[in-house]
């Protein structure tokens, strides 16, 4: 079975948002983020750089154990693995060597941990799908989101406390340093990848995104892109964060995909070329950890979630954020256990 058939049929994953942003639990030098996303802390308080670096320095999830974190995916009934291996902080969860700024050469940590999830999930039968920020890039001096002041994460887009003037930077230096050769890194060291999770699309033009998704297939054709590499080139489109429609359309035609919306909107039906389609969402208010936010959907809510979105034969990707020693909270796993309770007792 090809990955196009398989997506089809697979309904449920889970996601983790992971990081350096994870240490910082949502609050930086006594003060909360006023925003909800708890990964976007860097750029609410414009955390420099070199700040981040001593996190990494300090960054030691001694508590991360790649099988705990796949065996409960599997337990609660989900199919799929999806993990950050950069996010906006440009910070990798890989050995990388086009960027010393990751988990196995800046930290007393020192392991690969895309490598070690990849084994578990091998181990355990899931698939495994990476996401990678590819337009944001907090890190780099020329990131890109400089054509945007706030949006979804309202506060900056791109590094303009390190790196200020939108006008002194070009994107496609760091896609070319860095973007390109970190993802060949992800499609060619961690086995059979059966999808890739882009993100934020912005000044990409779309020929660096139709380049990028020829470097994934060059490596690994199977692999399934989602929407968010923008620019119309993808396989599957991801709708927004934490979307419930109320209704999924008559199929959208191609043609008639550019009169009903712009191709990098997050939310909404779009055209998709294999009629695939995704919601991630999270347990409470952020992707990333934060220590405070106990706004937690109940299991009656996410189970309601998952059968109107599989009804509609959209996958529903549901988010854990851990902390910063590597552990699921447990009113999420309490959540995503319960969840499954619930449906086997349905399905009796």
């Amino acid at each position: 079975m090809n990955n196009i058939e398989w997506f089809r049929e697979a309904k449920y994953g889970m996601m983790v948002h992971f990081g350096l942003y994870s240490m910082l639990a949502g609050e930086y030098r006594g003060r909360r983020t006023p925003y909800d996303y708890g990964e976007w802390i860097q750029s609410a308080f414009a955390i420099p750089n070199r700040e981040m670096e001593q996190l990494a320095g300090a960054f030691n999830p001694v508590y991360f154990n790649a099988e705990e974190w796949v065996k409960l995916a599997k337990e609660c009934g989900m199919t799929y693995f999806v993990v950050t291996s950069k996010h906006h902080e440009g910070f990798a969860l890989f050995d990388s060597d086009c960027d010393a700024y990751n988990i196995k050469k800046a930290t007393p940590f020192g392991r690969d941990l895309i490598a070690e999830l990849a084994e578990a999930c091998y181990k355990h039968g899931l698939k495994l799908g990476l996401y990678y920020s590819q337009e944001l890039d907090w890190h780099h001096p020329h990131g890109g989101g400089y054509d945007k002041t706030t949006g979804c994460a309202g506060t900056a887009w791109y590094n303009n406390w390190d790196f200020p003037g939108a006008d002194n930077k070009d994107y496609s230096i760091c896609f070319n340093e860095k973007i390109k050769p970190q993802v060949k890194e992800i499609m060619t060291k961690y086995g059979d990848i059966c999808l890739i999770w882009f993100d934020t699309p912005g000044v990409m033009t779309k020929a660096q995104s139709q380049e990028l998704y020829d470097l994934v297939k060059q490596y690994q054709p199977d692999c399934l892109v989602n929407s968010r590499l923008g620019n119309g080139v993808y396989d599957y489109v991801s709708l927004g964060d934490n979307e419930i429609p109320a209704e999924r359309p008559a199929e959208i035609s191609k043609e008639r995909a550019g009169d009903m919306q712009s191709m990098n909107d997050l939310f909404g039906f779009k055209y998709s070329p294999y009629n695939l389609y995704e919601t991630a969402a999270t347990l409470n208010d952020t992707w990333g950890f934060k220590y405070y936010d106990h706004n937690w959907k109940t299991p009656e809510q996410i189970l309601a979630n998952k059968q109107k979105l599989n009804g509609m034969g959209v996958n529903y990707l549901l988010n854990v954020g851990p902390d910063a020693l590597g552990r699921i909270p447990s009113y999420s796993v309490d959540i995503l256990r319960r969840v499954r309770e619930l449906e086997t007792q349905l399905l009796r």
